[in-house]
């Protein structure tokens, strides 16, 4: 039988990580003077990489590129020191990710965090479960574009059309979908069920016990 394999995003799908990075944001932009984020107004800043998120927690009009080149290596600084302070796993998530791999699956983790950190807080949270693990390296590309999709599935031996691609925003389904894979969005995230919806997600699990049962009927 071929062996199945998933891809899951980190931040928002398989890790609350906003406690820590907001923590983190905030420190670095309270230090140059600039106002700061609670939870709420920051969740719809992550996604899209650390840069725009950074662009995105800037006043309008400070948004220049030396501006965003200081916050974000105070922010880089700030985050290796607590990235694994408050964070925490899903509930349910480990049990399906542990079932997953004791059944065999090829499973990887791709990240629009920098590949440093995330190879540290998923090999933390998570040690010996993934078989791929990649966040972006520099002069790689973030996703929604797919390159870093395809080279997970190519490092698993799957073909994309047979690898499940789980995230929690509009980002993971475009690139689960120019890879050429199978999107599944999580209502537990960062971002609105509706924008999965509109992203082109097959389903939406509530829980991550409801994988199996979705799977099972797409």
């Amino acid at each position: 039988m071929t062996r199945l394999a998933a891809i899951f995003d980190l931040d928002g799908t398989i890790l609350n990580t906003l406690p820590d990075l907001v923590d983190s944001l905030n420190l670095a932009l309270s230090a140059a003077g600039f106002p700061t984020h609670d939870l709420d107004s920051f969740r719809p800043m992550v996604g899209n990489g650390m840069i725009k998120m950074i662009e995105r927690a800037l006043p309008a009009e400070r948004r220049d590129p030396p501006t965003q080149t200081g916050i974000l290596a105070h922010f880089k600084k700030e985050y290796a020191k607590r990235q694994c302070d408050r964070t925490v796993p899903y509930e349910g998530i480990v049990e399906l990710l542990k079932d997953l791999n004791a059944q065999g699956w090829a499973l990887g983790v791709l990240s629009n965090k920098d590949h440093e950190n995330t190879l540290q807080v998923v090999n933390h949270y998570f040690p010996g479960i993934f078989h791929q693990i990649l966040g972006v390296k520099p002069g790689a590309t973030t996703k929604p574009d797919p390159t870093g999709a395809r080279l997970i599935c190519e490092a698993l031996g799957q073909a994309p059309e047979r690898v499940f691609y789980v995230g929690d925003s509009g980002v993971d389904m475009a690139t689960a979908i120019g890879a050429g894979c199978r999107p599944i969005g999580v209502a537990w995230g960062f971002r609105p069920q509706a924008e999965l919806i509109a992203g082109g997600a097959l389903a939406i699990l509530k829980k991550p016990a409801d994988f199996f049962h979705v799977i099972a009927n797409l």
